[in-house]
């Protein structure tokens, strides 16, 4: 296990119906000691499998799931194979009730296949579950999404939206770094990845530091969470986790939000374009498209464009759907010639 010096701060007296407000403004992560244990699945996932598991798929309506099956000699990590031309798991669709099927014959297995099922939304496969298991998050409409298997090791990875994910059944270990670490995690792939996101390809459970000498300063400045069942952590926006499930049996619900209008796009598009209008320019271009961006986005205030007659602004003035419907006219204008 890596050594890693500070844990994340603790938030006590946490009830599923009130999260202090400090939760939704910090910038930092944060544990929420028992947030769920009060919720129903929480409470059998204590008491056995088979009570746990009949509590889930009492809301299951058979639609298949996505489920990633890996080879016992993975122990868990989710991950490439040897070369990058592939992953190291199969995917396969399966029902939910399979899947858990799988999971009760090896559970007590020392070396069982890794079976993991990623981010499923709550909704839509557990029609019901909220009205018995549910937190609040004022003022958002949260993705909620259930994450189920056995012991898994996930990659450090980012998510643009606010996160409050919830050990409800099994232990959980969060290894947290902040936004500024992402060269020394070493990522992998943007456009091909084991969950879509691009992750750190540094095995936690066996580092060379030979190859990635970098994360060692990653580790100077991780945090980590451990979370027992019925414990919170709040993953701020673009912060990198590891996370590992620790038991035979392991339920993750997590919900996820954005602190910006919905008519938004991704940042990752403007990534994207980057890539293939900035990146490879000539160093001095690149400098000055440095500027301008600084100009426009990073450093923008409002003394930016006041010398620009309010009416005249155009996509320079306030955002709001008008706008973003324009700029997204313009962007596929330009992608389009």
């Amino acid at each position: 296990m890596l050594k890693i010096e500070r844990e994340v701060k603790e938030v006590e007296n946490n009830c599923a119906g009130q999260i202090p407000a400090e939760v939704f403004e910090s910038a930092e992560p944060l544990i929420l000691r028992g947030l769920v244990r009060d919720w129903p699945l929480t409470k059998l996932g204590l008491e056995s499998f088979d009570e746990a598991s009949n509590y889930i798929l009492k809301f299951y309506e058979n639609r298949p799931v996505n489920v990633a099956l890996g080879d016992s000699e993975t122990s868990g990590r989710v991950f490439y194979n040897k070369d990058f031309t592939g992953f190291n798991y199969k995917s396969l669709k399966v029902g939910m009730d399979k899947l858990l099927e799988k999971i009760g014959e090896h559970k007590e297995d020392t070396a069982p296949p890794a079976m993991y099922m990623a981010s499923t939304m709550v909704d839509q496969w557990l029609p019901g579950f909220r009205k018995e298991n549910d937190i609040d998050v004022p003022g958002a409409d949260p993705l909620v999404s259930i994450w189920m298997g056995n012991r898994s090791r996930i990659g450090a990875h980012y998510d643009l939206p606010d996160n409050i994910a919830c050990s409800v059944i099994g232990r959980r270990r969060f290894t947290l770094f902040p936004p500024d670490q992402i060269s020394n995690l070493y990522p992998g792939p943007l456009d091909f990845s084991p969950g879509g996101q691009a992750i750190s390809v540094v095995d936690f459970h066996n580092p060379d530091y030979q190859r990635y000498p970098k994360f060692r300063s990653a580790l100077e400045n991780a945090q980590l969470a451990e979370l027992e069942p019925g414990d919170a952590v709040f993953v701020p926006s673009m912060w990198w986790h590891h996370v590992e499930s620790l038991d035979p049996f392991n339920v993750l619900i997590n919900y996820w939000w954005r602190q910006s209008p919905h008519f938004m796009s991704t940042p990752m598009s403007t990534l994207h374009h980057a890539l293939l209008t900035i990146r490879d320019l000539p160093p001095r271009q690149r400098l000055a498209w440095k500027e301008i961006f600084n100009h426009y986005i990073f450093e923008s205030n409002n003394e930016t464009n006041e010398h620009i007659p309010h009416e005249a602004r155009g996509v320079l003035g306030t955002l709001d759907e008008d706008v973003a419907r324009k700029l997204r006219s313009l962007v596929l204008n330009q992608l389009n010639r």
